[in-house]
């Protein structure tokens, strides 16, 4: 049997960058990784979501992250991805595409490694933030998924996507 203190327990983030940026989530929230596609905008929708995409003959709603962080849009490149993620929505699991403008590395964290978010002085919204990592030469925010879906016009997906 082994006695590993909840301290040391490993847990895999997905790392990605927003700008210059970077933030990751944990894997466990991440379905896919797809190239940046074609995306069909819905008419009358909020200005969150960018549209939507055909993913395996079911409608996904995209949105791009970056506006969620008040970053400015950069130019989509080759490097521009879709994150497929699976969030919870007003009590119900969803899942989502949020652009993002590269995907980094999968990181194997342990828990005592993760530093408490700072309280001011950041220009991001606290309540998304769960952590702070440092890599190599780099901080990572750790962000809250559901809470960042959850949070102002994100619920709306549910109302702006076509029924399928």
């Amino acid at each position: 049997m082994i006695d590993e203190d909840i301290d040391q327990l490993t847990n895999s983030y997905l790392s990605f960058k927003l700008s210059d940026e970077f933030f990751a989530v944990h894997v466990s929230k991440v379905l896919n990784i797809l190239e940046l596609v074609p995306i069909t905008k819905v008419p009358k929708s909020s200005d969150v979501l960018k549209g939507v995409i055909n993913l395996r003959g079911s409608v996904l709603g995209v949105i791009d992250i970056r506006m969620k962080f008040n970053e400015i849009i950069s130019e989509n490149t080759k490097e521009t991805c879709i994150l497929v993620l699976e969030v919870l929505i007003d009590n119900e699991m969803v899942e989502v595409g949020a652009i993002v403008d590269s995907v980094e590395e999968v990181i194997e964290v342990k828990e005592n490694e993760i530093q408490p978010p700072l309280s001011v002085g950041t220009k991001y919204k606290s309540e998304f933030i769960t952590g702070l990592l440092k890599s190599k030469d780099k901080f990572i925010m750790i962000l809250d998924m559901d809470k960042i879906f959850a949070f102002d016009h994100a619920s709306m997906l549910l109302d702006d996507m076509p029924e399928t």
